[in-house]
């Protein structure tokens, strides 16, 4: 039987959940890195943390661990190492994030016609299918899982 290391890093070198992942670590890296870093016109971890808290009501503690998720698990999804837990992360995050949203309709505010800041949970429903893929399918092609699982038996083997 499998151990829980071999289980969570266990992929096959396929196309279709290397592309999810790249996508999703790509798409979200940014967002990341406005939270965290103050990036592309961000405001920081500190302020990011503030608005969250104080703006949409998250406890402090889960909004500073939402803002480390957006930073890191990116990353992780980019290299393709610990894809499926990076997914998780991924697929958390975007779940809080669509809660705050669903007063604004299903669309992204394309038009303009909502308020600032308004905008519907589309987008957090695309990055939750693309976190799907990786958490059901694994980093697939070009990854450090798939180099790990390839080169190592993780103490038994990954039959």
């Amino acid at each position: 039987m499998p151990s829980t290391r071999a289980t969570l890093l266990d992929t096959r070198p396929e196309l279709a959940p290397a592309i999810a992942r790249l996508a999703l670590g790509a798409i979200m890296l940014p967002h990341g890195a406005q939270h965290a870093l103050g990036m592309f016109g961000g405001y920081g971890f500190s302020a990011t943390r503030t608005w969250m808290t104080d703006t949409l009501g998250f406890p402090a503690p889960l909004a500073a661990l939402a803002i480390v998720i957006e930073l890191i698990a990116p990353i992780l999804l980019i290299v393709g190492l610990g894809g499926r837990v990076a997914a998780a992360g991924i697929i958390g995050l975007m779940l809080g994030a669509a809660s705050t949203h669903t007063q604004h309709g299903f669309f992204m505010n394309w038009f303009g016609t909502l308020a600032p800041g308004a905008e519907g949970f589309e987008y957090h429903l695309l990055a939750i299918a693309l976190g799907a893929v990786v958490l059901l399918a694994g980093s697939g092609r070009w990854s450090m899982d798939r180099q790990l699982t390839a080169n190592a038996t993780f103490g038994g083997g990954l039959a």
